[in-house]
């Protein structure tokens, strides 16, 4: 009798790994720090490099009413240097307002700004050709904790130094804000 039901035991185990496993699986976080992504002059930025410091993502784009942001999030890069890391993602879907190459970007965001944070390749931050990065910063089945979407540009995803999302602000949030500076500080 024992015996009969560890067999029953085992097969209803078996069963409902095969029937949900891979659901189990799909549900499963994935790791920010796998996702690849080139720079602004086309090189592989390793995010894994960014482990142990907190990493605010924002969509860019050099022709917005929120351009002037490039400043703040400079300042805010430049004061939480050793906790922080920004990186300006640009994006040429909203408005059209990112037409340039990649180069003509670089040479904006460093003449106009001083930017020195790191900057990636012109991305999609949504739709059918969205980028892996903005798949995982706004799917919670991969981030572990929220479902966004992207509403327009420099909208700012904050992740933790082990790689966890913390939240997003909408562009009207300023980047030196309380609301993503008092989680660095």
């Amino acid at each position: 009798m024992i015996k009969a039901i560890n067999i029953i035991l085992v097969l209803l185990i078996t069963l409902f790994t095969v029937e949900y496993g891979s659901d189990l699986k799909k549900n499963a976080k994935m790791p920010i720090y796998e996702i690849n992504i080139k720079d602004i002059e086309g090189k592989k930025i390793n995010l894994g490099e960014y482990k142990g410091k907190y990493v605010l993502f924002v969509n860019v784009a050099s022709n917005c009413g929120f351009t002037r942001q490039y400043k703040d999030l400079q300042s805010l890069y430049d004061k939480f240097n050793d906790e922080l890391v920004v990186v300006g993602v640009p994006c040429n879907q909203f408005g059209a307002q990112e037409p340039g190459s990649e180069e003509q970007i670089s040479i904006f965001c460093s003449e106009k700004y001083n930017v020195t944070f790191p900057m990636t390749e012109k991305i999609a931050v949504r739709g059918s050709n969205q980028h892996p990065l903005y798949k995982w910063l706004t799917s919670k089945e991969l981030n572990g904790r929220k479902e966004s979407s992207v509403k327009w540009n420099f909208q700012k995803y904050l992740v933790d130094k082990e790689g966890n999302l913390i939240d997003y602000w909408y562009s009207l949030t300023s980047p030196m804000s309380s609301k993503i500076t008092n989680y660095i500080k």
